[in-house]
């Protein structure tokens, strides 16, 4: 039987315009748009938005759900959850899990996991080591999202140090080189003297210096050198410094870029200012660092320097957290909270609604050419998220949903909340409440 239904009376920001207006979706598809007023259609079921915003789904493609192999820290079914909660309807999930996912076999028993448990739609990135190349040259650019390149090691510690090794898979990969830039060799470094200088107790206020914007700059430089050299499709992640917004490109439309870049919610909200009240809370990799730099990345948002938005959510339980420096492993989890805290800023004035839609919904579509999804358009796929944008909330762990159970948020309360949450055009989300008899699909990518 044919399931259509029209959400009506909706504030739509999509493609750079706000209005007032109407969609309707027939069997998990958007089957039409419009202004209110204007041939709004009478058949099928009527969900009324009561005059909220209507925006297409999140895509984060920068996540760490923890699953195989870290369980206790979060799974697929429990951080799916928390993301579609937060307007997060697809994610793509980074590899160094336990067994790390250096195979394409690996891959495909991730994509059967996410197939019985996500909420919302997935893709996993395939794991680069130094003796990998065949898989890498065999990923299907139809399935795969991309390759994750660890230039320095992070937790997992997939590191690939090996410069023929990096020459082949920037010459020979069929999918986006996705890259985490930090300079080993300078890590290592700058460790020993902290080490020297304070013995184990290194202060986490300490974090930027070791995993410094030279570390970054270092790495980010020789990622883009390689990717021009082969002319390859690169994605650097997390950039965390003003220097390396030197390293990439404005005024390319994103369709156009080979070198494309991504900011994440805690580099645009945190600063260097913040390690003394919040510890290793907000221990992460590449470093949070000086509020100059925060600025330079927001700025580099706005002029289309860093192309997208996402989380690097990456949950530890609190007691791992509690460690020493050395010993707290790197992490925050974000995905519930990122677009809460996009739209405070927003109202905070820093930028505007269609920027927030345009880097967390269209321009992640965009840059993996992920197929029907990032946009409200007929022939889509149906993820929208409903927005009240007049409910303040505050986060306290009663409200949070990582199976972690903490964030590093707490106590700050947005102006925004997430009401409705519909993946391929089952509501899974309603004011607090799950539908969980729908999972969702596996993301497609249309690359030549």
């Amino acid at each position: 039987m044919e399931n259509v239904f029209t959400i009506r009376n909706a504030f739509i920001v999509n493609e750079g315009r706000k209005y007032n207006g109407w969609i309707t979706i027939r069997d998990g598809v958007i089957a039409q748009i419009g202004e209110s007023g204007l041939k709004e259609p009478v058949t099928g079921k009527i969900f009324d938005a009561g005059g909220k915003l209507l925006i297409p789904g999140v895509i984060d493609c920068h996540v760490h759900f923890r699953e195989p192999g870290a369980t206790r820290k979060g799974d697929i079914f429990t951080e799916s959850r928390a993301a579609a909660a937060g307007g997060v309807t697809s994610f793509m999930e980074m590899p160094n899990t336990v067994p790390q996912t250096t195979t394409l076999d690996l891959l495909e028993e991730k994509c059967s996991l996410a197939s019985a448990k996500s909420l919302v739609n997935y893709s996993f990135f395939l794991g680069a080591t130094n003796d990998n190349i065949r898989e890498i040259e065999n990923a299907n650019p139809g399935i795969v999202g991309g390759v994750k390149l660890f230039f320095g090691s992070s937790t997992g510690n997939m590191l690939v140090d090996n410069a023929h090794v990096l020459e082949e898979i920037f010459e020979r990969s069929p999918v986006p080189v996705v890259a985490h830039c930090e300079d080993e060799a300078m890590i290592r470094y700058n460790s020993a003297l902290m080490k020297e200088k304070f013995g184990e107790e290194v202060p986490v206020s300490m974090h930027p210096l070791i995993r410094s914007s030279e570390a970054c700059y270092k790495s980010s430089e020789q990622a883009v050198k390689l990717a021009q050299k082969f002319n390859t499709r690169l994605h650097i992640a997390h950039v965390s410094t003003a220097a390396e917004m030197r390293l990439l490109e404005n005024g390319l439309p994103l369709s156009q870029k080979r070198i494309t870049a991504e900011a994440c919610v805690h580099y645009l909200w945190f600063c260097d200012e913040d390690y003394q009240r919040l510890g290793t809370k907000i221990k992460v990799n590449p470093a949070i660092k000086t509020a100059s730099d925060r600025e330079e990345l927001l700025r580099g948002l706005l002029n289309n320097k860093l192309d997208i938005v996402t989380t690097d959510h990456a949950p530890h339980l609190p007691d791992e957290k509690k460690q020493s420096y050395f010993k707290a492993p790197s992490g925050t989890p974000l995905v519930q909270h990122s677009l809460p805290a996009m739209l405070e800023m927003c109202r905070l004035g820093k930028i505007t609604l269609e920027k927030v839609v345009e880097k967390m919904c269209h321009a992640p579509a965009d840059c993996y050419n992920i197929e029907r999804r990032g946009y409200l358009r007929p022939g889509y796929f149906a993820d929208l998220v409903i927005v009240d944008p007049q409910s303040p909330w505050t986060v306290d762990p009663g409200n949070i949903l990582y199976k972690c159970g903490w964030s590093v948020f707490e106590g700050i309360t947005f102006n925004s909340q997430v009401t409705h949450t519909f993946v391929n055009g089952n509501l899974i989300y309603e004011n607090g409440k799950f539908d969980h008899s729908f999972t969702g699909k596996r993301l497609t990518f249309n690359r030549k």
